[in-house]
Order: structure tokens, then sequence, then C-alpha cells
């Protein structure tokens, strides 16, 4: 008599089954934990790569005969071939540059990484969307907006450079880049009302000293977050897929809109990200959060060691094709205003998707440097991010953000809504009058 194949399996062979699934889901975990380290040692090693080659840029612009007071402000390497030609004649500018250029890479590298360890997990999907990402970024960095003027560059004319206004730059970016840590949303929340107001730098070079701060953010903080295993990084590459695409289209439409107009939309976006924050001040972990079928499908769900409740927090993810949604709108106000987009990215995962809020701070720190490298190639082509200034910027936020990550896994996410709030508002005015031309400090 021959058994029927659709009846219930044998006892032994459930056993057997769910034991090859359970050594499956165990053997795909210990990958994940291995590409994790990997990825945050890319991050980390790209942070120091990038900080030493800069340090001694600015050592070596110092010491030239009459400082850096000598060096125009205006006058820098920004393609590749001139970049070469400032190296070989030893240019504390072109020096300083190449450092610029090694951290814009940190991020693109991490992408490439991602995609070799979703394929040693087998996970075709992933590999996919990672690809698709990377290409996007490719794209971006090589053939990107390439034009430029003197009349552009003009507008750095009356920027004086000196040791004080390093060392201001430099103050201000440490706090930049430990809140930006913090609260998810890249130092160029801080850094483009600083430069613009405090400096009185045009706002599209402000912007491409902003993206710089974004990427050293994320390179910075991201490096613990992803070895800590707060991050969800398929969260963060599948997201991707729509800021880089985004950041893209931002960067475009940066050329076409007067500075004024990005000031009040920089501020009016702020406002409204803050709101949905403010009546969640007291939660500290969505409940009720059930995955929806693309979730399910993508395998977004996953867990985290919460250092400040002293236990093992696992969530669900909801809502994801909005969210996906709201993440291309991030990284088109990225691209258009330097940014790093965060607090949309935050307001996202957090209100929308119900990450909780540490997951959503992590994996947007993770995911902003890669939305900002997008447009980096851009602005750079461009000659938007001049190098005296990016410099004190990288090098200010690179320690902020480091500090920033070691205190965030000991807040509460109360703690961390209190933080954001203040900063987010207090900066939305500040931009808002400063557009209107009745701002100014």
């Amino acid at each position: 008599m021959t058994r029927n194949n659709t009846g219930p399996l044998p006892a032994t062979q459930l056993e057997q089954r769910q034991t090859a699934t359970e050594t499956a889901a165990t053997a795909a975990r210990a990958i994940d934990a291995q590409a994790a380290t990997i990825i945050g040692w890319i991050l980390q090693g790209g942070v120091l790569v990038s900080a030493a080659i800069i340090l001694i840029g600015v050592a070596w612009l110092f010491l030239q005969p009459g400082g850096p007071g000598t060096t125009s402000v205006a006058r820098f390497p920004h393609t590749l071939p001139d970049l070469l030609a400032g190296l070989l004649q030893w240019q504390a500018p072109a020096l300083i540059v190449l450092g610029l250029v090694v951290l814009i890479a940190t991020p693109v590298l991490r992408v490439a990484t991602s995609i070799v360890a979703f394929a040693l997990e087998r996970d075709a999907r992933y590999v996919l969307i990672t690809l698709a990402v990377l290409l996007i970024l490719l794209y971006s960095l090589f053939f990107g907006d390439r034009g430029t003027s003197s009349a552009h560059l003009s507008g750095l004319a009356h920027f004086q450079f000196s040791a004080l206004v390093f060392a201001l730059i430099f103050c201000g970016s440490v706090v930049a880049g430990l809140l930006g840590s913090l609260i998810g949303l890249g130092g160029g929340v801080l850094i483009v009302p600083l430069l613009t107001l405090a400096f009185g730098l045009p706002i599209s070079f402000a912007i491409g000293a902003s993206i710089i701060s974004v990427i050293a953010t994320s390179s910075g903080a991201a490096a613990a977050y992803v070895r800590d295993r707060i991050t969800n990084m398929r969260v963060g590459m599948f997201l991707e897929l729509a800021t880089t695409t985004g950041a893209i289209s931002g960067a475009f439409l940066a050329g076409l809109l007067a500075p004024g107009v990005l000031g009040i939309i920089f501020g009016i976006i702020l406002l409204l990200s803050a709101l949905p924050t403010l009546f969640k001040i007291g939660e500290e972990l969505p409940s009720g959060v059930q995955n929806d079928w693309l979730a399910a499908h993508l395998n977004l769900a996953s867990s985290y060691p919460d250092e400040h409740l002293g236990r093992e927090v696992s969530y669900q993810v909801t809502r994801t094709p909005l969210g996906l949604f709201l993440m291309f709108l991030a990284g088109v106000i990225s691209g258009l205003l330097g940014i790093g987009s965060g607090a949309f990215k935050v307001l996202a995962m957090d209100v929308v998707m119900r990450l909780p809020l540490k997951v959503s701070t992590t994996t947007s720190n993770f995911m902003i440097g890669v939305t900002a490298a997008a447009s980096a190639g851009i602005y750079f082509a461009r000659g938007d991010i001049p190098p005296l200034v990016a410099a004190p910027v990288a090098l200010g936020i690179l320690l902020g953000a480091l500090i920033g990550s070691r205190l965030l896994s000991r807040l509460s996410n109360r703690v961390i809504r209190l933080v954001f709030l203040p900063v987010i508002v207090a900066t939305a005015v500040e931009m808002i009058l400063h557009g209107l031309g009745i701002g100014g400090i």
C-alpha cells in the first residue's frame, strides 16, 4: 500500500525539519553577527584613516609661512585630476580633500561589503537590493552634475579663515556630532545654521560642508551601533533604495532654488518633523505592532540589547510601503538641504513603521551616510565643499559622534526625545527668520 505523501509527517521527520530550521537560523545569526562586526570595523577604519589624512593636511597648512591666512578658501581641487596634481605638489588643501574623499568613500565601501555579507547568507533579495543601492551611489559619484564657475566660487571671497575660525567651527561641530549621533539627525541639522548664521558662509557652501558632516556622523556613530546590534541593517539597506534615489534628485534641485527659499524650507520641515515626537514624549517602547506583508517578506523584524532596560527587546515592523515613500522624500530633503534628513528618517521609522526609538535613531545614523554620499559627488564636483571649512567640521563631528555613540545605549527613549525636541525647534526658528531676512546672529 502506498503512503499518501500529502498526509502529516511522522514525529521524527517533524523534529528533524525543526532541528534543520533552527540550525539554519543559528547559522544565519552567526553570519549576521560576523557581518556586523566586519562592517563596524570598515566604518571605524574609514573614519580613522580619513581623520589622519585631514589632520596631516591641517598640520601642513598651519606650518606654512603665514599660516592658514595666506591660503585662499576659494582655491582648492574639486576634480580628481586637480586633486592628483595638488597631491604631487604636496599642497595642504589637496591633502585635506583627499581625507574628505576617503570619508565619502567609507559608506560606499560599507554598502559593497554588505553585498558580500548577504551573499554569504544566500539572501538573494538583499544582494539585489544592496547592489541597486551601490549602483545608484556610483552613478552619483562618477556621473553627477559637473558644472561650476568662478562666479560660483566667488561667494567665498569674503570668508576670512584663521586659527580662531578653525577652532570655533571645530568646537561647534563637536556639539553637532554629539547631538546628531544621539538623535539620528546627522550633524548637518546644526552645521548649516552654524556656518550661515555665525560665520556668514553662503548656504550652498554650508550645505556642502554639512554633507561631509552627515557622512562623518554616520560613519563615526554607526560603527559602534552596528557592532552593538542596535542598528537594523536590513531595514536600513531596504530603505536606502529610496533615500539614495531621492538624494540625487534633491542635489540637482538645489541649484535651482534661491538661498532664502532653502532656509525657509529647512525651518518648516524641521518644525513639522518635531510635532509627532511631542505627542509620544513618554513612550519607551511601541506596543501592539505586527509585521505587515512586506516586512514579513523581507524579514525586517529583529531584536536589540537595551542596556537601560537590562533586557533583549524584540520588535516587528508595520506600514513598510508608506515608510519607503517617506524615505524617498527624506532623500530629496537631504540632497536639497544637506542635513542628512535624519529627522524624517527617524519620523518614518519611529512614528510610521513603529520601530523602537533607539533602533530608529541608530538605523537612521546607519543610513544618513549613504544618503549623503549619494549627493556628495555632485556637491564635490560643483566646488561646494571647501576643504578649509569642511576640515574642522569633519574632525569635530567625528569626535562628537564617537562620544555620543557611547552615551545612547545608557539613555532612555524619553531622554532622547527630550534632547531631540528643543534642538529641532530652536534650529528651525533660526533658519526661518534667516531665510526671511529678519534673522541673524
